[in-house]
């Protein structure tokens, strides 16, 4: 074999779906993979589900449609079928036809699909981000993940028995996600304050049920978003064009940041957030919805540092299949 064994992870969200191609890297590295391919698609899988429960039909078409093109780099790129990880969320975990979009792909594409618990999502999402994470922020830390569907909550800890590895607490999933909710609540353009108010209100009934599943209402040190939403965030306010996510992974964007941020994205109608070069096309309505969950986080647990992380569940799902 001329190259090193490779792996894949394809990361299936409710609105992203993403593809990495990589090999293991020596354990003194800063990542555990080295890439040798990456790519994801705004796709938009969950789109309407809120209202029909199903898969629509456009939703589903687009859908394959990236899956014929990985298809076509994991031959490329020499990863066998089994060496590769693809990973279903809320999108079709909750549609009734998901297992049929699942065997759809498998037969049209030869890319087997596993439909994953939100726990298991969660506890991916927190292998991943924790993989390239500062030892400080794991040392206490609440991990949340903001997808297009749901939004998984973990609580963790480097444990000193287990040499420093990052273990949860808990973990949860709620279905409260950037395309759900815009769904439900955003009806003008630029937002409306009675529009906004209504997301931070939804947002806050999940997070008020998160606390209920604590138990003990105590919030970790550390605040740790991953995903779109906020890589997104950190990105518009580092102005980081072109993306890196090096850049991305650590980076502490305080609460003034976060308000200047959010006050200059409301204001914009749709066409003028879409305007902004670091807003990929496809988010730039799903931002206020992501604007709000991020700041219902930190007022309810009185959080004045948000750190952002690019790592998570397609990581989590590469390191399980090449480990």
């Amino acid at each position: 074999m001329t190259n090193a064994q490779r792996f894949a992870a394809i990361d299936i969200g409710s609105n992203t779906f993403r593809l990495m191609i990589a090999e293991s890297n020596p354990a003194t590295s800063a990542t555990p993979w080295k890439i040798i391919h990456y790519t994801h698609n705004i796709i938009r899988l969950g789109e309407g589900l809120h209202h029909s429960g199903v898969l629509s039909e456009a939703a589903m078409a687009r859908g394959l449609a990236a899956f014929q093109a990985y298809a076509g780099l994991l031959a490329q790129y020499d990863v066998s079928p089994d060496l590769t990880h693809a990973v279903a969320t809320a999108a079709m975990r909750e549609a009734s036809n998901g297992e049929l979009f699942r065997d759809k792909v498998a037969e049209e594409t030869g890319i087997n699909i596993s439909i994953i618990a939100g726990e298991i999502e969660a506890g991916m999402s927190l292998a991943g981000s924790s993989a390239v994470l500062k030892e400080e922020t794991r040392a206490d830390m609440l991990l949340f993940d903001i997808g297009g569907a749901s939004t998984e909550f973990i609580r963790a800890s480097a444990s000193a028995l287990n040499d420093g590895e990052t273990v949860a607490r808990d973990a949860i999933s709620r279905k409260m996600g950037v395309v759900r909710l815009v769904e439900a609540h955003l009806k003008s353009d630029p937002p409306s304050q009675a529009d906004y108010q209504a997301l931070l209100a939804a947002a806050n009934e999940h997070l008020a049920a998160v606390e209920e599943y604590w138990g003990d209402h105590e919030a970790p040190t550390a605040l740790v978003g991953t995903a779109g939403t906020v890589t997104t965030l950190a990105a518009v306010a580092l102005d980081l064009c072109p993306y890196d996510a090096d850049v991305i992974n650590n980076y502490s964007m305080s609460r003034a940041v976060f308000e200047s941020l959010r006050d200059r994205l409301l204001a914009m109608n749709h066409e003028q957030r879409q305007a902004v070069r670091t807003i990929e096309a496809g988010r730039a309505d799903l931002i206020v919805a992501g604007l709000a969950i991020v700041e219902a986080v930190m007022n309810r647990w009185h959080y004045d540092e948000l750190i952002i992380v690019d790592a998570g569940l397609l990581e989590g799902a590469w390191l399980s299949v090449s480990n």
